[in-house]
């Protein structure tokens, strides 16, 4: 039995393209001492694999050219030469975009809890990048007004549910009629304004009639920028992602960044990896509000790791509705 993998092929110069990458057959992985070999079931596609597939200097290393792409999978053990797994043990791993691959480094994972999917969604890091931004970071207080820019994506989906329950108001972004239905209706937020409808500024300031507490950015560009001319002093952003910018060739230009010095706004960037020491406590949080069916959830699936390449472009594009993943098996 032959694996399959996806590597990088070639660098992007602006947006991504699937000649970026190549689709090969490899040995199945033999597993050394300590290791499982595991098979694939789910890949999670992320924004951050944009900047992987560039060189320049970042919070870790790039994908080199025809490495293995990066992604967080779910799976199943195959064969273990470590004691804390079995055979048919279901785990969560950064094994990337392959249908096969051994690794000493596995987090077990429970799906008879949840669907396993969940674990690369909800459940997992886009979760905690939701419930850690928000707890450390974006701190909304009772009667406060959040904004989280991707609102139907997968992490802004969580941030807005939980800003909720912490007492806020919850005012989401999201592309077109459709998904900002599904985040007023569905995710229970406030109020969804759409970036394509062209009335930016002005549906902001009429969704957010006291000004923005807490922004929670994910997208960047024109979107931070106009929200910052509606910043309350002493609110908090906290700069999760700017996928606006991902493919861009040359840097956004700012134009309101005064507005950080008149209202002694506090703006921080999060990487979810600072905070793994307490992953079992943002596990346990979302887990709660899963049990108790207070954490809504949407998931755009793709089949065959063939198609993971098309699924990144699309999910940079905009294209997904809820959590993008790959079904592999």
């Amino acid at each position: 039995m032959d694996n399959k993998r996806v590597v990088l092929a070639s660098r992007p110069a602006g947006w991504v393209s699937e000649d970026n990458f190549r689709l090969e057959a490899a040995p199945l992985p033999k597993p050394a001492e300590g290791e499982v070999l595991v098979k694939n079931l789910w890949l999670s596609l992320d924004p951050y694999m944009r900047g992987r597939m560039s060189d320049a200097k970042s919070y870790v290393k790039g994908v080199d050219i025809g490495e293995v792409m990066v992604g967080q999978t779910v799976g199943e053990v195959v064969e273990s030469r470590n004691e804390r797994f079995k055979q048919g043990d279901h785990v969560l791993t950064q094994l990337g975009w392959q249908l096969f691959g051994s690794t000493k480094e596995a987090t077990p994972v429970d799906g008879t809890r949840a669907p396993l999917s969940y674990y690369l969604g909800c459940l997992g890091m886009p979760g905690m990048t939701a419930y850690f931004g928000l707890k450390e970071i974006g701190q909304p207080k009772a009667g406060e007004t959040l904004v989280v820019s991707a609102a139907s994506g997968a992490v802004g989906s969580v941030v807005g549910q939980l800003a909720k329950s912490w007492g806020a108001r919850a005012v989401g972004i999201a592309g077109g009629r459709e998904k900002c239905d599904y985040v007023r209706r569905s995710l229970g937020f406030d109020a969804c304004v759409d970036y394509k409808a062209g009335n930016l500024y002005r549906d902001l300031k009429e969704a957010c009639p006291k000004g923005v507490d807490v922004l929670f950015e994910n997208v960047g560009g024109e979107i931070l920028d106009t929200l910052l001319r509606l910043m309350n002093p002493f609110s908090r952003i906290v700069i999760c992602g700017l996928i606006a910018e991902y493919n861009a060739t040359e840097p956004y230009g700012y134009k309101n960044l005064r507005s950080v010095l008149v209202n002694r706004i506090r703006m921080q960037g999060m990487i979810v990896f600072d905070w793994r020491q307490r992953y079992g406590e943002a596990l346990k949080a979302l887990g709660a509000m899963h049990a108790q069916g207070k954490l809504k959830y949407r998931e755009s699936v793709l089949e065959g790791l063939e198609n993971a390449p098309r699924g990144l472009i699309s999910l940079l594009k905009g294209g997904n509705f809820g959590k993008q993943l790959v079904k592999l098996a």
